[in-house]
This record gives C-alpha cells, sequence and structure tokens, in this order.
C-alpha cells in the first residue's frame, strides 16, 4: 500500500502512524510524505515514477484539512488515469465530513471514516467484515469507535522501512499526537467536541497510553532534529513519562497549546529541550471580545490579559524558549474598540520579545459561524461541499488564499480588515528587525549549521526520480539551526538532470565553499579573499552568498 497526502508540503502525520501500524500486521506500507508538486503534469510525472516503483494495489489518500479537497481530487484522478486498476481510499477529517460527496467521484473507492488504523488494515486485508469503510456497495455502513481509548497499539515504527527517499524521512517535522481529539466548541473550529463526535465517533478527547508515545519517542528522537506537539498531554508529568530512555538535549520543540499553561510546563520544556518554541493561542487579541465569546460558550478557556503577562514573564526566565501569542482576526462581537484593544495587546506583546501569529477568521466545514453566519451578522465564502471544491479549484496552485467569513456591515468589515493589514505589517516588520543580522567587511561569522551529512542522490531524492546515470552522484545536505536545509550536488549538471530541490553545479559547489571558508570564526573580509582564488567567485557574487546564508542562518556571528 502507498500511503500520501492531499496538499503540497509535508503531510499530516497520521499516514505514518497508519503505515507504521499496517507494518506491525503485515501490510507492505509506504509513505510519500513531502510534495512539492504544483502543475498538474508535475503531479502526473511523480505519480507515474511512485505506482512504477511501489505497485501498489491501494492508494491512501489524507484529506485531512479542508483546503485541500480540489487536490485531493486531482491525485485520485491522476491515479486512475495512470493505472485504472488501482484502488482508491480516501480518508481524514474532511474525507469524513463529506464522505458522501467524496464517493461520488468516479476516481474513489473507498472512504475511511474516523482513525483510520483498524478501517484500512481490515480493507487491505480484504476481510468480510471493514469497519468504518463506506464505498458505493456500502454507503451507509454504521460508524462506530473501532479503536477505543485505550488502545495501544497506534504508535510509530518501521521508520527505516515505510519512507521512500531520505528526503522524505529529512522532511518529517517531528510531530506526536499525545492524545486524540478536543473538548471544546469554539464556534469557528471543524474539530469541536460536537464535530469529533458526529463524525469520528469519539465521544470525548483522550491521551494516549504512555507506553506507545514512548514508543512513538524511541522511533523518531534518533531521525528528527525536533519534536512537535499539539494540544494534548501539555501536563509536565505526562510529558516526563513519556520521555523516558530518550536524550532530546539536542532537540528543539514546538509546542501548540491554549489557556494557561501550568507553571511547570515552561520549566519542563527548557530543562529537556535545547531550544524550545511554544504557541499559546488566546483565541484573539480583544479581551473583551475573548471574554464575551467565552461567556457565550462559544470559545474554549482562554487567558485574560492579566494571565497572559504572567505567562509571557514566566517563559521570559528561559533563555532557550521562545513564545509566540497566536489569535484570529475578525471573530464575531468585534466593534471599533475592540479593534483598538487588538493593537494596544499586540504592542505590549511585541514589546516584551514574543512572536504573534495573526490571521482573518476563515470558513471552516462544520464550524458554527461558517455553518450559520448569519447568527453573527457575517457571510461565509463557502459552506457547502461544492462551494469549497470550487473555491479550491479556481484557485492557482501557488496561491495560498482560503474561503472567509466575513461582516456584513461593510463599514465595520472595512475596519477589520485595515486593522488585519495594519497588525500584519508590524509583525512582519518586528520578525524581520529581530532576525537580521548586520554584516559588514569585520563581522566575524562562523558556521552554524549543526548537520552535515552526504547521500546517493537515489537515496536522497528516491531511486524513481533520478536517472540511472547521475543515481550515485553525492548530494551534501546541510540543516541550519532552525531546520532550513540546503541540498547540494555540485557534480551534477542541469544537462544531465534538473530538480528545483537540488543545488546544483556551480551554485551547489559555491554554497560549500562558503561554509567551509568560516569553518572557524572568520571575518568576512578574509573569507572574501579566500573565495576570490576560486574561479567561480567574484566579490559581488560571494558576498551574496554569505548573505544568503547569513539570513538562512546557516552563518551566524562566532
Amino acid at each position: 500500500m502507498l500511503l500520501v497526502g492531499a496538499g503540497t508540503g509535508e503531510a499530516t502525520c497520521g499516514i505514518l502512524y497508519l503505515a507504521s501500524y499496517l507494518r506491525r500486521h503485515g501490510i507492505e506500507a509506504y509513505v510519500r510524505l513531502t510534495d512539492a508538486d504544483e502543475s498538474e503534469e508535475e503531479v502526473t510525472r511523480s505519480l507515474e515514477g511512485l505506482l512504477a516503483h511501489v505497485r501498489p494495489r491501494l492508494v491512501g489518500i489524507s484529506l485531512k484539512w479542508f483546503h485541500h479537497v480540489a487536490r485531493a481530487k486531482l491525485i485520485a484522478k491522476t491515479l486512475k488515469k495512470i493505472d485504472p486498476k488501482v484502488q482508491v481510499a480516501i480518508g481524514g477529517n474532511t474525507a469524513t465530513y463529506f464522505c458522501k460527496e467524496l464517493l461520488g467521484w468516479d476516481s474513489i473507492d473507498h472512504v475511511i471514516l474516523g482513525d483510520g488504523e483498524v478501517p484500512l488494515l481490515a480493507l487491505c486485508r480484504g476481510d468480510a467484515a471493514q469497519p468504518n469503510v463506506v464505498n458505493r456497495a456500502s454507503p451507509k455502513q454504521a460508524h462506530g469507535y473501532v479503536d477505543g481509548t485505550t488502545k495501544g497499539d497506534v504508535y510509530y515504527s518501521h521508520f527505516d522501512d515505510i519512507f521512500l527517499s531520505q528526503l522524505d524521512l529529512h522532511s518529517f517535522s517531528g510531530w506526536v499526537a499525545p492524545g486524540k481529539g478536543c473538548g471544546e466548541n469554539c464556534l469557528y473550529c471543524g474539530g469541536t467536541r460536537g464535530m469529533q463526535k458526529a463524525t469520528f465517533g469519539r465521544a470525548k478527547p483522550f491521551l494516549r497510553p504512555v507506553e506507545s508515545v514512548q514508543k512513538d519517542h524511541r522511533e523518531i528522537v534518533p531521525r528528527t532534529w525536533q519534536l512537535r506537539y499539539d494540544f494534548a498531554g501539555s501536563t509536565a508529568a505526562f510529558l516526563e513519562d513519556t520521555w523516558q530512555g530518550v536524550d532530546l538535549s539536542r532537540h528543539s520543540t514546538t509546542y501548540f497549546l491554549w489557556g494557561v499553561p501550568p507553571p511547570e510546563l515552561a520549566e519542563t520544556l527548557a530543562a529537556h529541550f535545547q531550544r524550545v518554541y511554544m504557541v499559546l493561542d488566546i483565541g484573539c487579541f480583544s479581551e473583551s471580545q475573548r471574554q464575551e465569546t467565552m461567556r457565550r460558550g462559544l470559545l474554549k478557556p482562554c487567558p485574560s490579559d492579566a494571565e497572559l503577562f504572567e505567562v509571557i514573564e514566566r517563559c521570559r526566565r528561559h533563555p532557550n524558549l521562545q513564545l509566540e501569542i497566536s489569535g484570529i482576526a475578525g471573530l464575531p462581537f468585534a466593534s471599533r474598540a475592540t479593534l483598538e484593544q487588538e493593537h494596544r495587546l499586540v504592542d505590549r506583546v511585541l514589546g516584551l520579545g514574543c512572536s504573534i501569529g495573526y490571521q482573518r477568521l476563515e470558513a471552516q466545514p462544520g464550524a458554527l459561524v461558517t455553518e450559520h453566519p448569519e447568527r453573527f451578522g457575517m457571510t461565509a465564502e463557502a459552506k457547502t461541499f461544492g462551494e469549497f471544491l470550487d473555491y479550491f479549484e479556481r484557485l492557482d496552485p501557488s496561491e495560498r488564499t482560503v474561503p472567509m467569513v466575513r461582516f456584513d456591515d461593510a463599514a465595520l468589515e472595512d475596519a477589520v480588515q485595515r486593522t488585519s493589514d495594519e497588525i500584519d505589517a508590524k509583525v512582519w516588520a518586528h520578525a524581520a528587525k529581530k532576525s537580521e543580522v548586520a554584516v559588514d567587511g569585520k563581522t566575524r561569522l562562523v558556521n552554524a549549521a549543526v548537520s552535515t551529512q552526504e547521500f546517493a542522490l537515489g537515496t536522497w531524492l528516491g531511486s524513481w526520480r533520478v536517472p540511472a546515470r547521475v543515481t550515485q552522484e553525492k548530494v551534501t545536505v546541510v540543516r541550519s539551526i532552525d531546520g532550513t536545509g540546503l541540498s547540494c550536488a555540485p557534480s551534477v549538471s542541469r544537462r544531465k538532470f534538473s530538480d528545483p530541490l537540488l543545488q546544483q553545479g556551480e551554485d551547489g559547489a559555491a554554497l560549500l565553499d562558503v561554509l567551509a571558508a568560516f569553518e572557524r570564526p572568520t571575518a568576512v573580509n578574509t573569507a572574501l579573499k579566500q573565495l576570490q582564488k576560486k574561479a567561480r567567485f567574484d566579490p559581488e557574487s560571494a558576498r551574496e552568498v554569505i548573505d544568503h546564508l547569513t539570513a538562512g542562518r546557516f552563518l551566524q556571528p562566532g
């Protein structure tokens, strides 16, 4: 079996849990975790190579996020065009919510409802009973929660087998799911407690068994530079138990949470990890709007401004911890007064050195404000399956917009959008200033790359993507402290093989030469003199490469 994501970039970690589970139960499962294809021609070329290489009987498409619905259709259609005999199954939150509509596509054979491990295994085996699998032959199967809240057989394994390339494995961002589900009913979210019960059959959220999460960590810690967590499992005691037996002192972590985190959480993360990035969702940046929405039971518990600043102060005690405060612009109950509060709070938070995550209210399938925007004096730009599909089919592949929910009152909508634009500008300016490194000829820089590895080109990209004549050419893969990567193949000419993910020929050689020139702390002018002895460099191009690598944090002051 082959598992792929419906969108570009990294697919959800769900397909890794699925592939691991299938492998342990005798199914030869593979994943394509990352996907950079944009045009229909690129999608076709990639899938042709994958199908020829893996020769799967079944391809599973992960459709978790609604904004991938049009691309899921393209992938399914392309799979059937390449091989009409291959079975195509689709699953995930959005697939479960829109299962009836998806079964109307000729390119979809099965829809997996809810958690996929048990249903997908039954489908792969061809069992007579296939719980939570619907198709045109049985479109109305009863949907129950077959995995159970204490199931201990869902965890990461077989990471040396399920990935089809080293690029895919190195692109894994380290997601671990300590628990499943959400217990809140925020009006803007399509994954609320009510939606989880209606679509997944999951009555309430729960933490996975400690032993299963321990197995996750043992499998991935040696293979990734960071770990990422989302919402559930935010107690320090639970995390401490799941980390037993692994060394995290050289790893980074990103932790997404809401509410008022317990004081010991920041201390625990900062003590175990080399670098910590904590993201705290406060709903919105207006305290009165936040409290009004909570009072109506339409928003999860969020901190008051006073509680927020207490959290910020605790986090600032840890030099290896960076805190981001995130919120949504344009929530219901906005007014001129709440917009002014947003500006003031954003200014205070930025002034304390925190980052800001900020975006307009988007339409999500199943969310209360999307399904019934009229209750809040608003209009959703998409509500039905057809409207979401049409929106994303019309969108240029390079664009990343989504349908929004906007106020009917034109003056209020203009004020909300203007505030959003102004705060966005502040946030970007703050981020640019924070990351800027002033470099002149006397600046001493050092190669700050935390990982440098060599692979054969066929091993790195996947043998099915690379012509035989260059499959053994060497690729040097360099990673900066924040995960940015460079793949340099100096010996590979674009005349023989071209790939947008590779820095090839002279370009690749130049990057590696500059990194080598700063192996020890070196003044920029000194390095320039060394580099100009090489034929590929003139003063201007050498300085451009130095600035580029400094911006990417491959070179840092030292």
